[in-house]
C-alpha cells in the first residue's frame, strides 16, 4: 500500500530516517563513495527539506518511500529509498509511478555507478541527461522524463 507520509510523525520520520541510511549504505557500496548526502543526515534534517512524502507499507510497516517536489511544473525526485529486506520486490517502480501520475516532466538523479537504480529510471521513460561530479568526487547521473529532455 502506497501512502502519503507526515514526517512531523516522530514514528514516521524515524521509520523515513532509518530506511535512508540502510539504502543508502547499499548504494555507497555500489558507487564505492560515502559522499552521498543522505547517508549523513538526522531526523530533523530529513523533516526540514521542503519535500512531499510518499510510503510503501507491509503489514504497517514503512518499507520504501520517495521524496519529491514539483518546481516550475517539473517533478523533482529528489530521495527514493527502499529497506534492503524489500529490494526488488517493486516498491521503487510503483513510487516512482505514483509520482509520475501527478503529470508533467520529471527529473531524478542517482549515483553514475549505481545499476539498479539507472535501470529502475530507464525502464520507467527517463533518459540520461548528464553526469556530473559533485562534492567529494561523487558522479551524478541526472535523467529526464519525457517532456523535460
Amino acid at each position: 500500500m502506497i501512502v502519503p507520509l507526515d514526517l512531523t510523525d516522530d514514528g514516521t520520520a524515524t521509520a523515513v530516517h532509518r530506511i535512508a541510511l540502510q539504502s543508502y549504505a547499499i548504494e555507497s557500496e555500489l558507487i564505492g563513495s560515502t559522499a552521498i548526502p543522505g547517508l549523513h543526515e538526522s531526523v530533523e534534517d530529513i523533516r526540514r527539506v521542503p519535500l512531499r512524502w510518499l510510503g510503501g507499507y507491509v503489514d504497517n510497516d514503512l518499507v520504501a518511500f520517495v521524496g519529491f517536489a514539483k518546481v516550475d511544473g517539473v517533478l523533482d525526485i529528489d530521495r527514493l529509498c527502499v529497506a534492503p529486506s524489500h529490494f526488488r520486490l517493486g516498491f521503487a517502480r510503483r513510487l516512482v509511478e505514483q509520482v509520475l501520475a501527478e503529470g508533467g516532466p520529471a527529473i531524478v538523479s542517482t549515483g553514475a555507478a549505481n545499476a539498479p537504480a539507472i535501470a529502475l529510471y530507464e525502464g520507467l521513460g527517463f533518459r540520461l541527461v548528464d553526469t556530473v561530479v559533485v562534492e567529494g568526487g561523487l558522479r551524478i547521473a541526472q535523467f529526464g522524463h519525457p517532456g523535460l529532455i
